[in-house]
């Protein structure tokens, strides 16, 4: 991608959305060394990009019908589609990087300190899932944030700017959820 867009890796607010593959089960088969084997996706899997608007029809215009190498296997680029972003209540990034020293209570008052800085509100914030994130470069430390009770406009700015450093590997984007209550409550 960097290689088509050139500006991505300095445009700070761009990010790219991991694509994640199904778990095993339902017939779906992950491979046993996910390190060296290849990981076949569905044809409805999609590549997803964060970027600002003033960068999105040149995004478009140099990938779509593009074909991009991915440790060589080739990749043909479709037409892609503008998703406006959501105004639901609740947020969820699967990956925000952080230091593997700190427990969930200190990730959280480093988030919760980030998030106020950007003039952001927190009402409701949960820390989620550990996971690590490996490079050749050495790996990143992530865990999972979600954020309710936001008002639309504090929706809107939250998946605008994120949270922490890393948008060109998935860290730090957030995505809308549907919620957080109870699915039966008495």
């Amino acid at each position: 991608l960097q290689r088509a867009l050139p500006w991505l890796a300095e445009e700070v607010r761009a990010g790219i959305h991991l694509i994640h593959g199904a778990d095993s089960g339902n017939g779906w088969q992950r491979p046993d060394n996910p390190e060296q084997d290849l990981l076949h996706l569905s044809r409805r899997a999609r590549m997803t990009l964060r970027l600002p608007s003033e960068r999105v029809n040149e995004a478009m215009t140099q990938l779509t019908g593009n074909e991009l190498d991915i440790a060589g296997h080739a990749l043909i680029v479709g037409e892609g589609s503008i998703k406006p972003f959501s105004t639901l209540p609740t947020m969820f990034a699967r990956y925000v990087a952080t230091s593997p020293e700190l427990d969930e209570e200190a990730f959280m008052r480093e988030a919760a300190k980030e998030l106020q800085g950007q003039g952001l509100r927190i009402r409701k914030m949960m820390a989620g899932l550990q996971n690590v994130i490996r490079l050749p470069q050495g790996p990143i430390y992530t865990r999972s944030l979600m954020l309710a009770d936001l008002e639309p406009e504090e929706a809107v700015t939250l998946q605008q700017v994120g949270i922490g450093p890393f948008r060109q590997y998935g860290c730090g984007l957030f995505i809308p959820q549907k919620g957080i209550k109870a699915v039966k409550s008495d």
